[in-house]
This record gives structure tokens, sequence and C-alpha cells, in this order.
């Protein structure tokens, strides 16, 4: 059976890794997973949809990552266990095991969540991580979500540290490398439809 065609996205907060997904998954008329998988996840674990978002891509919340809960499936087996898994790490295991699945069902786009290292061994995956100069990515970040300057530059540093340590505990690979990724790719060099241009154009041209 022929292996499908993915494209998956780690970035850096406000560099427009998701914009760039969304537009490729467009072109190629292909699926994208970014957002959807948390509510996979949270469905999954029958939990709410916030209480995923609070611990998705990050390994630092001190109350939620703590927070221990199951499925409905695993529940009565935890309860005779004498080890249960915190949240975090939950909602990772079950992302994970839908990104496999997602994988196996068609093409698709995939942002974020350690997907080129969970696909790592999917012959057809491309592995891409996008990047931006921080001065762009502050204003991205302020214009989207109306702060200013410093408040979008401290969100930046913020969030980028929960993705970086979230990656690194969980691939033991350097997150943002080239030695843990097969493209970096500088949007402040090439634009938005710049970089979707080249990716739409590698990912036609494998075979």
């Amino acid at each position: 059976m022929a292996e499908h065609k993915i494209i998956t996205i780690g970035r850096q907060f406000g560099s427009g890794g998701h914009e760039i997904g969304n537009i490729l998954a467009t072109r190629l008329d292909i699926p994208l997973y970014d957002n959807n998988l948390v509510r996979m996840a949270a469905e999954k674990l029958d939990i709410r949809e916030e209480t995923a978002r609070a611990v998705d891509e990050t390994t630092l919340n001190s109350f939620l990552t703590g927070y221990v809960i199951a499925p409905m499936e695993y529940r009565e087996a935890i309860r005779s266990a004498d080890y249960t898994q915190p949240l975090n790490e939950q909602v990772y295991e079950l992302q994970s095991e839908i990104i496999r699945k997602l994988s196996q069902r068609g093409p698709c786009v995939i942002v974020g969540r350690c997907a080129g290292q969970i696909l790592k061994g999917h012959p057809m995956c491309l592995d891409v991580f996008i990047c931006a100069d921080m001065e762009d990515r502050i204003q991205r970040i302020a214009k989207r979500y109306d702060l200013s300057e410093k408040k979008a530059a401290d969100k930046i540093k913020r969030v980028d540290r929960e993705r970086k340590y979230y990656y690194e505990s969980h691939t033991g690979l350097e997150w943002g490398s080239i030695s843990s990724h097969q493209m970096l790719l500088n949007v402040s060099r090439f634009g938005i439809e710049g970089t979707a241009d080249l990716l739409e154009t590698v990912y036609r041209g494998q075979s």
C-alpha cells in the first residue's frame, strides 16, 4: 500500500506556521490538523476542550499537568494500577495516536504536537520548521491579540519557551534545529505566500 504524503509544521509563535499550513491545505485540497487535534483528544478523554487546551503543547502548567484523568474505557484499568499519568502526558499520547491514524487515512498537513518526530519513520513525511525575525513576530502577535509591542514580545517568549520544553521533553531533540527537522524556513525572508509556494513545490515534487 502506498504511503500518503504528509507535511508536518513546527513553528515559532507568531511566525505564521498555522497560516502557511492553512494555505497549503487549501491549495493541495487536503485536511489541516492543528487546534482540532485538541478537540479530538478531549473527546477521547471525555473532558472539556478547554481543559485539554490548557496543557496542549506545554509541560509547564504546574496545576493541570499534575491533574490526572483518563478516558472512560481506561478508567477501570487505571483504578487498579499503581501509576496514573498526568493529564499533559495523556493528551500527548492520545494526540500521538491520533496523528499516526490520520497519517494512514490520507495526505494532510499537521501543525505542531511533535508530529514530525511521531511520524519519523513515514517515508513521505516532510518535516518543516517555520521561523521568523522577532520584529515581524511581534508585529503579528500585537495585531492578532491587540497587545502592546512589549506584551506581544513577552507572550512570544513565554509560548516559545513552552513549545521548546514540550518538544524537547518528548523527543530528546533540539526544537527548531536543522538536526531535528528536514527544512528550516524563515518567513521574514520569503513571506507567508512565498513560504507556502516553496512547500507546495516540494510537496508536489515528492514521489
